[in-house]
């Protein structure tokens, strides 16, 4: 080694950062036909001896093959080809670790662009799935970090003639990006390297060395933003002094979508710069003999003026602005499919170039004369460029309702500390990204509040309605959780802070409604599958329709004066050709669903209404029947204990003790209940102190109880099905008891000890003031509802009689609720389950449409296919009447993309010309063929005005 350390640096220690991720990787394989040792070592010593192998571990008990190696030396598939040299079966990859990466796509057209994008990743060797968005311009992309990375992704991309620039990798849900300051040498990026790694809570850091940016993933448990750039800070020594500043890659995202708007608009102007005085050159100016005069001037032989000023405007349209469809078209030709790219180089290359041969032959004949067709091709790509433009700003606003849920985080927040007494000590305003968990946060009246939290201080009203939907301001005081991107109406609050960045609920529902927008819905394959053969298909008209008017006219068939004086059969022909190739349009029935969806999954969301995806959005139409679940759906979910008895000689004190420590470790809402009226009753009849005694072989019977042992005793506690499941006699007077509050809609908890019932507690629930209403108009929309409930039957009826539900399913375990849903859909029906908790998951799953009652379980959100944010029943309606408007939206599109081309054709092939002598010119087909997609895209765009049909008023 060189002096001082020199020699070092000629080793890479500053690799970029997937360079290092991928120093060494771990794949799983499952072996057959390993019997013994011997087998094992036969697999080590072949797979060990491949370069780049760096362990290799064999298990002979169940064939499990881990092999750690290096990607740049050796693939995973030579792995796999030296395991099967050696004479034993490979399996598929196990335990496979999949990545997710996030990639903007730039330039694609129609679905024909997309199609090839997706077919070009999903031959991408580790690729486990790609779905790619047109309206988005967004792919999605599953694949092994083993096999693949994300430089392979975008290189696959790029190679398919389109741009690509990494939006996300990984998760990013717990990462910071950090722009550094001076920074100046290799020392330095080492340094802030290594304290960053150091740092408690860190996971990963990764460099970008050339912009002196880093991003760092961490556990928002442990540490934060702000506590990493005081890291930063920290590492400072001497005069060197390093800073750090956030700043946010999503903001690039939207800068693109700014220029490229700019550049389309741009483009089109210049090119109006040339285009316009060629059309005015060719079509206005010869209407008007004084004034037109000068343009017949003739050159040299038949060449005129106005004809050489047309070809010299006409060509830096052709060639420069018209680049990108060459470009286009080259790049869709190789990957062998065919887009709107291939349609424009045809129509205007044959416009061009025939005209080209008209200027040649004027010039070297001095009796030639023919008509050219330069202002075809410039105003064609003229208002191709103009549709364009106009489509992708009415894309944009597709995601406005998107755009406007993640404004509403505020950009500055207040932190402050607080002494023990809850008196403010410190008061800092810092950047809302700089928040982290635990923070204290000082919200004033009519701020937005910047993070998910709960209230330790202070009295107020909160606006939920941009969350929630729900106009009506919510009550705010000390234990409350607040939602981030809400309004603090009037009082000051003091709040902790439990969820910050991405955690929120604001950046959850756009993270969801983000990934239904990419998510294709099924009726989105009908444009995929024309798509296919939809460009083919358009230059075959094209050919067949320049014969058709070409042949006859040479041939004499129809009458002469059919042809204009100033052409000949020819050039007649090519014009009806040309017109058809341009007035073809593959991008309209391409924007047709995903735009709509965008539009329909945005304003659902701005609603308290979140759909996860196309798929879920087009079901929900066809739902015929509702299954609702009963406890905290149709009910209000707080059950509260409004009597206890006792059957025997158990004390009440026994009856409460054992009852606490059974039910304690139950997480069902009914449980709760009794928990906090056994205790309230415990201090009334004995201490008042409750202390929760030790409960062993502690068993959930799903939908029916709890039970365990409580010291000696054997306590079981649920309802009349599990006493009779365990062989618990219920006498004559327990027998009154039960159907004396069942009659009252209520719910009884029998409590058995050492198998005699001690006692039962009374539960009633209420039912939503909104339930019955939101049957009734269900109903009214040909929906029929039922419930499905593990709670008794009397029960159950009178909760349906009060809402005005016809058929009960009682006493029903979470697989029986998922059988029922099953068995009402071998009967035709599509089924639609809403629910709320773990016991509904099931059902959730086996339905047609699972909605999930957002104040539910984790998991049955998870499960579910919509989540309502509010809770609210009525939102059922909203979801169902928003699916039957989008479907209705989507099938507009497609009778009008449909149906433009079925009648924009035939039209431009020019049939009415012999009977009305209507012909398209291809300028102006070339201006209909932009004017569809724009049309399509502002159809979906009214959704945007989409009304609830149902809105009750909280009481």
């Amino acid at each position: 080694m060189e002096p001082n350390g020199i020699g070092e640096l000629k080793v890479p220690l500053l690799q970029p950062p997937e360079a290092a991720a991928a120093a060494v990787r771990t794949v799983m394989f499952q072996l057959s036909d390993i019997k013994c040792a011997s087998c094992v070592n036969s697999v080590e010593a072949v797979v060990g001896g491949l370069n780049g192998v760096k362990s290799v571990a064999v298990s002979p008990l169940d064939g499990r093959a881990a092999i750690k190696f290096d990607p740049k030396l050796v693939t995973v598939k030579q792995v796999k080809e030296g395991i099967e040299e050696s004479g034993f079966g490979v399996g598929e990859l196990h335990e496979q670790d999949i990545a997710v990466c996030r990639v903007q796509i730039k330039g694609m057209a129609c679905t024909s662009c997309s199609e090839s994008v997706e077919n070009a990743l999903q031959m991408v060797e580790g690729v486990k799935k790609a779905i790619v968005g047109l309206a988005l311009e967004e792919a999605k992309v599953h694949f092994d970090p083993n096999l693949t990375d994300v430089d392979k992704i975008i290189e696959t991309i790029e190679d398919t003639g389109f741009g690509a620039d990494l939006i996300s990798s990984g998760n990013d849900a717990n990462k910071v990006f950090l722009k550094l300051e001076g920074v100046d040498s290799v020392e330095d990026v080492n340094l802030l390297m290594s304290s960053l790694e150091l740092a408690a809570g860190v996971n990963h850091v990764e460099m970008d060395l050339s912009e002196h940016k880093v991003t760092v993933s961490y556990d928002p448990d442990v540490t934060g933003p702000r506590s990493l750039i005081h890291r930063v800070q920290e590492a400072s020594c001497g005069p060197k002094k390093y800073q750090a500043t956030l700043y946010s890659p999503s903001t690039q995202r939207g800068r693109d979508k700014v220029n490229e708007i700019r550049m389309y608009r741009d483009q089109f102007l210049f090119s109006c710069l040339f285009s316009v005085p060629v059309f005015v050159f060719a079509m206005v100016l010869p209407m008007f003999p004084p004034y037109g005069n000068w343009l017949n001037y003739r050159i040299h032989n038949m060449l005129t003026l106005g004809l050489f000023l047309r070809w010299i405007l006409c060509t830096p349209v052709q060639f420069i602005i018209g680049k990108r469809f060459y470009v286009g078209s080259y790049h869709a030709l190789k990957r062998k499919s065919a887009n709107m790219d291939v349609l424009v180089a045809l129509g205007t290359n044959a416009a061009y170039f025939y005209s080209l041969y008209i200027l040649i032959k004027a010039l070297t004949s001095d009796t030639f004369e023919g008509q050219d067709f330069f202002e075809t091709s410039s105003m064609l790509i003229s208002f191709i460029l103009l549709g364009k433009y106009l489509e992708i700003v009415a894309k944009g606003k597709t995601s406005d309702a998107l755009g406007k849920l993640t404004q509403l985080v505020p950009d500055k927040a207040y932190l402050v500390a607080i002494d023990n007494d809850g008196n403010i000590t410190t008061e800092t305003e810092i950047d809302t990204q700089l928040i982290q968990k635990n923070d204290i946060i000082k919200i004033v009246p009519g701020a937005k509040i910047p993070v998910d939290g709960i209230v330790i201080k202070g009295q107020s009203y909160a606006n939920e309605s941009m969350i929630t939907g729900e106009a009506r301001p919510v009550d705010k005081s000390p234990g409350d959780k607040v939602i981030s991107g809400t309004i603090n109406e009037n009082g000051c609050l003091l709040v902790k802070a439990t969820h910050v960045g991405s955690d929120t609920a604001l950046s959850q529902i756009v993270q969801l409604v983000e990934a239904a927008q990419l998510a294709k819905a099924p009726v989105q394959k009908l444009a995929d599958n024309i798509s296919r053969v939809f460009v083919p298909i358009v230059v075959v008209a094209a050919l067949i329709t320049w014969l058709g008017w070409f042949i006859p006219g040479k041939a004499g068939i129809f009458p002469k004066h059919w042809i204009p004086t100033e052409m000949d059969a020819f050039e007649l022909a090519l014009q009806f050709a040309i017109s058809v190739l341009v007035v073809a349009c593959p991008c309209a029935l391409g924007l047709a669903t995903p735009t709509a969806v965008m539009v329909a999954s945005g304003m659902g969301a701005s609603q308290g209404v979140l759909i996860k995806g196309g798929n879920a959005l087009e079901k929900a139409h066809k739902v015929t029947v509702i299954v609702f679940d009963k406890t905290g759906t149709l009910t209000v979910g707080k059950p509260e204990v409004v009597s206890a008895v006792l059957f025997s000689e158990f004390s009440m004190e026994e009856l409460c003790d054992m009852t606490i420590a059974v039910e304690a470790s139950s997480e069902h809402p009914i449980a709760k209940a009794v928990v906090v009226h056994a205790k309230r009753l415990r201090k009334k009849f004995g201490s008042s102190t409750v202390e929760i005694l030790d409960v062993d072989d502690f068993e959930v019977h799903m939908g029916a109880g709890v039970s365990g042992k409580v010291g000696d005793r054997t306590v079981v506690v649920g309802n009349k099905r599990l006493m009779h499941a365990c062989n618990i006699l219920i006498g004559s007077q327990v027998e009154k008891y039960i159907s004396e509050n069942e009659s009252l809609a209520r719910t009884c908890i029998l409590v058995s000890i050492d198998g005699k019932i001690a006692g039962a507690f009374c539960v009633t629930d209420p039912v939503k003031p909104e339930a019955r209403r939101v049957v009734s108009f269900l109903h009214s929309m040909g929906i029929s509802s039922i419930i499905a409930t593990g709670d008794n039957r009397a029960t159950a009826t009178a909760i349906a009689n009060e809402v005005g539900i016809d058929e009960v399913f009682a006493e029903t375990d979470p697989v029986g609720k998922a059988n029922k849903v099953k068995d009402l859909q071998m009967k035709g029906m599509t089924v639609a389950m809403v629910g709320d908790g773990i016991n509904d998951s099931p059902a959730l799953v086996a339905a047609d449409v699972g909605m999930a009652i957002g104040a539910g379980t984790d998991i049955a959100i998870e499960a579910a296919d919509i989540v309502l944010v509010k809770s609210s029943l009525e939102d059922v309606i909203t979801a169902i009447d928003l699916s039957r408007k989008t479907m209705s939206r989507i099938r507009l599109n497609y009778i009008w993309a449909l149906g433009y081309n079925i009648l924009g054709m035939p039209i431009a092939a020019g049939v009415l010309y012999p009977f009305a002598g209507i012909r398209l010119p291809p300028w102006l087909a070339g201006a209909c063929m932009a004017a569809s997609s724009l049309s399509v895209v502002s159809s979906s765009l009214l959704l945007q005005f989409y009304k609830k049909p149902l809105h009750i008023e909280s009481p």
